[in-house]
């Protein structure tokens, strides 16, 4: 199985999100190319198909000619890239709260996280990176430490890139017809869970879908969404 991280962080960070997948398949993680790690800094244009051709040049790199596929907000825009431009190569999808097929209002994004992130960045007092990560994950129980040092790290070393891969049209996944298996949010305020869901079952053959009820686009993962993750794999 491919992971593909979200935007501004890291693919260990993700791995560690996954973890409990790894009793089940052998996972590959890979730092997005333009994002924080080891991977190029280049930045590719989020408008056109390099994400995918991207990821479809790992997949060769790795040896394999497809892979089970992985991906988790703007990481899951990448995975829709990668459906659209090389669709040969995705065995099975999964995607988690995903870009790249409705987005939020950047006015009221910016209301969210815009203030409390200003507030952090000239304060540096971690109360107003909670307020940062809390519009995303609803509750405090959704927020580990290890997502607030991820949060902490990259706020300090990486200049952020809020550029996401640009929404997929139908006719660009004409070619595709892997089974996908969608989990989306219910209070996802960034991806509306809505929207996503009547838009995917027009464009993604082949579909199946779970809303996650009273979570946020930050969210645990519990047992059962890993056991749905597994079967859906696996059968």
């Amino acid at each position: 199985m491919l992971v593909i991280h979200g935007g501004n962080n890291t693919a260990p960070y993700e791995l560690s999100y996954f973890s409990a997948l790894l009793s089940f398949f052998c996972v590959y993680a890979v730092d997005t190319v333009g994002h924080p790690g080891k991977s190029s800094q280049t930045i590719v244009s989020p408008n056109s198909m390099k994400y995918g051709e991207w990821a479809s040049d790992v997949i060769s790199g790795l040896g394999f000619q497809k892979m089970n596929c992985l991906g988790a907000s703007l990481g899951g825009g990448i995975l829709i890239k990668l459906m659209c431009a090389a669709p040969e190569k995705v065995e099975k999808s999964v995607l988690v709260a995903p870009a790249g097929i409705a987005d939020a209002s950047m006015r009221s994004l910016g209301k969210l996280v815009g203030i409390p992130m200003i507030l952090y960045a000239i304060t540096r007092k971690d109360k107003y990176l909670r307020k940062v990560i809390l519009a995303m994950a609803i509750e405090e129980k959704n927020i580990d430490e290890a997502t607030l040092e991820m949060f902490k790290y990259a706020s300090k070393h990486v200049t952020a890139k809020v550029a996401i891969p640009s929404i997929a049209k139908a006719e660009d996944l004409q070619g595709f017809n892997a089974p996908t298996l969608l989990i989306v949010s219910e209070h996802d305020n960034m991806f509306p869970s809505n929207e996503i869901l009547a838009k995917a079952e027009k464009m993604i053959p082949n579909l199946k879908t779970h809303v996650l009820k009273g979570q946020g686009h930050k969210f645990v993962l519990s047992d059962d969404v890993i056991t749905m993750i597994k079967e859906f794999i696996e059968n």
